[in-house]
């Protein structure tokens, strides 16, 4: 990325930045960067319009929501097209997570009424008289700070359900990946004219944090644990709740009954698809030592197939942040260095922009390779002698994002014992692919839940209503309760309850 370079804009005070190609370091595209009184601005017309949209009610929002699918889906080629020019990821690889974005999109939509709409609750017995509901309302103003590395699927997965809850959104794509957000937001102001219900703003860190502390109703962040720490100190002073989807560090689990086969390809397309830079990519591998040795080799195997470029035949492309490469780099050398082996790759596939694959065998668990985030094409495999040995591996970890298990007999079981938010047990990350599955970690990864009912829910506050249907036969929340209520109240309670 270039430095800031002043020039005259309608939007902001006059800097603006130029968003590179990571594959050519061509200009592709020149945006403002937004200053602190620009995005107060934004937020202020987002405010405004939160009552418009949000009246349309669930119907006329899944309306909207429907024709912008239907423009993204027909003009999928040229969102992709964006995709590769700010990201250098191949044209196959920007779909799919298109794809999956609108599938998104969709789910949001026709699942909102259902999950947020009002319902009703239990009174009980001490209550009989009432009739309860609870109905999930807008926030009001959303501020979602997206990422570079899948800029189409991970920030809709959370503007989408903010819209679809009612709320309006303030967006702020990555500096590596203007172009694609700008792309998102116009694609949508076209089938929503009439307010400003999702905007885009774009600059560096500082804008950023002018978003967080701005006076939005909810911040969605999506990036690294250091930034999210930031992020969360700086909503604390206004008590502005955060959604923070940070990174990971996901072992895969390989029983002695796995599909090695299976395992082995999920391995390598887990490990190096997107040049390693997903936080639900595989990074680790814990093997049963009956079938290891036969795992490595097909891993391997598969590995030596799989090539980094920017030619129409390479299966990823460039590191999208040049910084990205020293960490890459120093991970694999400080895994040899203590004893490990690669096996495919090694310190010199790491070039001036692209990694070539790295597997390695034999890294000791406290070394950056297998404990720290390497965000790039490398993966350690590890023999272990069962499956309890792997589960206590995979969980010695300050992460806890997703996490894979192949295993025919156990799967269930041994997914159920793995400290993640998530598990796919047979098939690699499927679980980004459910728009019906939460999506989220604990520890390090963060914490709340974009996708599925639990992602509607974290934009929308809950708003529980009693009403009284008739006047109960004993008043309790009166000055005139008398002595023989409260007994009576006693004795009910001892009968309902008191029971050893």
């Amino acid at each position: 990325m270039t430095a800031v370079q002043p020039k005259p804009t309608a939007h902001s005070v006059g800097e603006t930045f130029d968003s590179l190609s990571p594959a050519t370091d061509e200009v592709v595209g020149t945006y403002p960067v937004h200053s602190k009184e620009d995005v107060r601005a934004a937020i202020a017309r987002a405010k405004d319009a939160a009552e418009w949209w949000a009246g349309l009610g669930y119907d006329g929002r899944a309306e909207r929501l429907r024709r912008w699918k239907g423009v993204i889906t027909r003009r999928l080629p040229q969102l992709c097209q964006v995709v590769r020019d700010e990201t250098g990821k191949p044209i196959a690889d920007a779909q799919l997570e298109s794809v999956l974005a609108i599938e998104h999109i969709a789910w949001a939509g026709k699942h909102a009424r259902k999950i947020l709409g009002k319902q009703r609750r239990a009174a009980g017995l001490m209550m009989s008289n009432q009739a309860a509901t609870v109905e999930y309302q807008p926030l009001g103003v959303v501020g979602v700070i997206g990422p570079w590395n899948y800029p189409v699927f991970t920030p809709l997965g959370s503007i989408a359900y903010a819209l679809a809850a009612g709320n309006t959104v303030v967006f702020k794509p990555s500096e590596y990946t203007p172009g694609v957000g700008k792309w998102l937001v116009d694609a949508f102001n076209e089938v929503v004219p009439e307010w400003p219900v999702l905007q885009l703003i774009t600059g560096f860190g500082e804008t950023g944090a002018s978003l967080v502390t701005g006076g939005v109703d909810k911040i969605a962040f999506t990036g690294s644990t250091g930034t999210g720490k930031k992020i969360m100190a700086a909503a604390a002073e206004t008590l502005t709740p955060v959604i923070i989807e940070a990174g990971g560090k996901d072992a895969v689990l390989v029983d002695a009954d796995a599909d090695l086969e299976a395992a082995a390809d999920a391995t390598v397309w887990g490990a190096f698809s997107n040049s390693g830079q997903t936080c639900i990519g595989v990074e680790r591998v814990y093997v049963h030592e009956r079938v290891h040795d036969e795992f490595v080799a097909k891993v391997v195997e598969k590995s030596k197939d799989v090539r980094a470029g920017s030619d129409a035949a390479a299966q990823y492309g460039p590191v999208t942040m040049p910084s990205q490469l020293s960490v890459i780099k120093r991970h694999i050398a400080d895994a040899i260095e203590r004893g490990g082996k690669a096996l495919v790759g090694g310190v010199d596939a790491v070039g001036d922009r692209y990694v070539q694959p790295t597997v390695l065998v034999d890294v000791p668990e406290d070394s950056a390779a297998v404990q720290e985030e390497t965000f790039g094409p490398t993966v350690t495999i590890a023999k272990v002698r069962d499956m309890d040995e792997a589960v206590a591996k995979a969980n010695d970890t300050k992460y806890g994002l997703g996490s894979t298990v192949f295993s025919k007999s156990r799967g269930i079981e041994l997914a159920g014992r793995l400290r993640t938010g998530m598990t796919a047990i047979n098939a690699p990350l499927s679980f980004a692919g459910i728009a019906s599955l939460p999506f989220g970690g604990v520890g390090d990864s963060g914490f709340g839940r974009i996708h599925g009912p639990e992602g509607l829910r974290e934009f929308a506050r809950p708003k529980a209503v009693a009403r009284q249907r008739f006047t109960a036969p004993i008043v309790l929340t009166s000055f005139s309760r008398k002595e023989k209520t409260d007994a009576l109240v006693a004795k009910l309670i001892t009968v309902l309850h008191g029971k050893r």
